[in-house]
This record gives C-alpha cells, structure tokens and sequence, in this order.
C-alpha cells in the first residue's frame, strides 16, 4: 500500500493546530512539526513574547503525536515584510493589517520553502478554511469522451483549480487573513479542520487529553500577540498632539498623535481623549468617534454617533488580488458581466451594460469579523470599486476588503478613499 505524502504543518502551541496534527496522523500521513519564531523577547527591543512559553506545549503535542519538531526562525523576515511595513503606514495616517502580510509574505511561503527542503510535498495550519477542488481528469474508461469535471470540498493537493472557501464555523473563519494567497499555494496546503466548528475541535482536543484543550485562542498582531496597540507604535512612533475639530470645524479637544487612531475608533474621556461637555446633548454624554484624519495638519475631525461623516458606502480597492482568476477576464478579453444575486454564479451577458463599465454582485467583508455586506463590485477606468448596497461606519484606509461569491473567496485588496 502506498504511504500519504510528507506534510509539514505549522505548530504554534495552539489547540487549532494541534488538533490539526492530529487529524493528519490519523489519515497516515508522515506528519512533522514545525514551531515558528518570529517573534522575540531577545531579538527586539518592543517586548517580551510568550514564544518560549508556546514552543514548550507544541513540543508537548509533537510528544503525544509521535512526530518531530523543529523550530524556524523567520525572525528577520518577519521584522523586514511585516512589522517594519506596518510602522510605515500608520506613519501615514493609514491603518495596515499585518495578519494579511505576515499570512502571505512569511507564514505560508517560508514554511513552504521549509518543506521542500525536508521533502515534504505539502504544508498544513490550523486555518478554519475549506479548500474546494474541481478537477478535470480524463475518462479512462472511454465510456465518455472528453473531460469529466468533478467538485468536492477536500483538505488540498493538486487539481485543475483550487478555490479557498470560508470554514464551516463562519464565527471563526479566517479566510479574510488569507486571501492573497495564490491558488499555486492552495495547491500544497492543507487545512485539517476547516470542516470543524471550534466546540468540535475542543472536543477532539479533550478526549485526546491535550494539555491545551482550554487554551484561549492567540488575539492580536500575528506571532506578537494581545498587545496594547498605541504603547506598541510608541515605541517608533512618538506622540505628536494635535486638534480634534467636530464636522463643523469646532475645536472640541485634543490627541496625542493622530497615528494611534483608527477611523471608527470612539473617542472621549473614557477613551484617554477629553471632549467638551457643550458638544453634548443636554449636558449628557454623547458617543463620539474618529471620522476623518488629516495627517498634512495633524487634525482628527470626529463626529457622534449616526452621523453622515462617519458612513462610506464607496469604496476604491487598490492591490487588487485575485486567488483564481480575474472574474472581469473571460479569455484575454475583458467582458461584461451580470449577476441577480449576491453571491450567486456569474454569467458573461451582453446585457446590463454601463457605458462599457462592468459589475458583479459579491459579498464584501471589511473586517475580519465583519458581516457579509451584499455590495455591487464594478470595474472601470483601471479601477476596481465597490458600491455596498448599505452605508457601514468604522471603514478605514489601508484596511483589507474581501470579496466573496457564497463561501468561495474571490480575493480581495486594500481600501482606499481615492
């Protein structure tokens, strides 16, 4: 009988990737783990890490499973494609993701290039994510001529496409961390438990007797953990007061440094900001929040709360990424395309035309734990735009958008108010 192929999988102490691993063991495949450093108490000068702390219980796991463990250092990467990036465009005024970068620039393909060295054919994570495989296969039997297409959802490998789908668990999907991956990348990965809500994976976690079947799930930047955001951008970038006008140009309190905030972000003397007690109503406190930012004079407009200024329902994508294929591309061409319902199979049309502007209907997700906000996805003039069919607030520069078409992810880009 021939044996399942080496895989690598990505053990962070975690019981998403623990459970993982075992999951792999169970289906025979010759399973090794690997613990990523990329973040350190020794090698940097923002704070300590628990990385020590976590490799400890991987190494727990790697013992219960029976498989190997090694360590990867991908320290200086990370610093150099995630973290340094990231102090550069709050520097800006814009609010980055580092989850997407530190996903698409250092997680998947330095583990993968791990791999190959070890003569692994694959990589695995603890992603809730579903990869669906649609195959085009010759008929062997000749009974049919030509090409047989096949769709099931699988856990990776191969195929004529590989799309990438939400998780089972919407409550705790992580598709919106990935969607620059490329379907290449899908091609060689796993995701073991993309199938399994987070109660399921408990469960397995318990009867196993993991130490970590409790452990509460890693918050915060990716590898550095739950940190307080503005001590962190502190530490490059230093405080710089500035003016908090209201919509109508009023001088209504000040900022420490118009970097550490977000738009959407609510402000007020709970919040480190004092506002003035006549912009409230009635001598009652009002719920303020960050609308506008100015970073040419270091202003932040602000606005209560159900305010016009603090709603966008248009939004520009730059750094268009799409996994498969460019749903505007038929052949080379660029062509027109229709679609009745968010989420829905599109169809090229030669009707519904805009002036030679085309549009799908898509699901559009602004924030990882966002809803699915129905939007309407037009390209024009070599620009990719999107129309949500309702206003949201909290929607802010630099931030990733995802698109989607039911579970499947499309791609994606990075919000942009030009």
């Amino acid at each position: 009988m021939k044996s399942k192929p080496k895989v690598l999988i990505a053990m962070s102490g975690g019981v998403d990737s623990s459970v993982a691993g075992l999951l792999l063991k169970k289906k025979g495949y010759e399973v090794i783990g690997a613990f990523m450093k990329n973040w350190s108490d020794t090698k940097n000068e923002f704070g300590e890490c628990s990385w020590k702390d976590d490799r400890k219980v991987a190494m727990k796991i790697a013992s219960k499973l029976k498989i190997p463990l090694i360590t990867l250092d991908f320290e200086k990467e990370y610093r150099r494609d995630v973290i340094s990036p990231m102090f550069n465009l709050y520097r800006k005024g814009i609010t980055p993701n580092p989850d997407v970068d530190c996903n698409n620039k250092v997680k998947f393909p330095l583990l993968w290039k791990a791999a190959k060295k070890l003569g692994a054919s694959l990589i695995a994570t603890g992603h809730y994510v579903r990869i669906k495989k649609i195959a085009g296969r010759k008929n062997v039997s000749n009974k049919n001529k030509g090409w047989v297409s096949t769709n099931k959802t699988f856990s990776g490998v191969g195929g004529w496409e590989c799309q990438l789908l939400r998780a089972k668990d919407e409550s705790k999907d992580q598709s919106y961390f990935l969607y620059r991956l490329t379907e290449k990348d899908l091609e060689h990965s796993l995701f073991p438990i993309g199938e399994l809500t987070k109660k399921q994976v408990r469960d397995i976690a318990k009867k196993n007797n993991f130490p970590n079947f409790n452990r509460k799930s890693t918050v915060g930047i990716c590898f550095i953990g739950k940190v307080n955001l503005k001590d962190f951008l502190q530490v490059k970038i230093k405080p710089k007061k500035g003016k908090i006008l209201d919509p109508e140009g009023k001088i209504i309190g000040q900022h420490d440094g118009i970097y550490y905030y977000t738009i959407g972000q609510r402000i007020g003397p709970r919040f480190g900001i004092e506002i003035e007690k006549d912009v409230n109503k009635g001598g009652q406190i009002q719920r303020w929040y960050v609308a506008k930012k100015i970073l040419k004079t270091n202003t932040i407009i602000a606005a209560p709360e159900n305010h016009p200024l603090l709603y966008r329902k248009e939004i520009t994508i730059k750094q268009p990424h799409w996994i498969n294929k460019n749903p505007f591309i038929k052949e080379n061409k660029i062509i027109n395309l229709k679609s009745s319902r968010a989420g829905s199979t599109i169809k090229s049309s030669s009707r519904g035309r805009t002036g030679g502007k085309e549009a799908i209907k898509v699901l559009s997700r602004i924030r990882q734990v966002g809803e699915l906000l129905p939007s309407t996805l037009k390209y024009s003039n070599g620009k990719y735009k999107i129309t949500l069919n309702k206003p949201i607030t909290g929607v802010s520069e630099g931030q990733a958008v995802v698109l989607y078409q039911g579970t499947r992810v499309l791609g994606g880009g990075v919000i942009s108010f030009k």
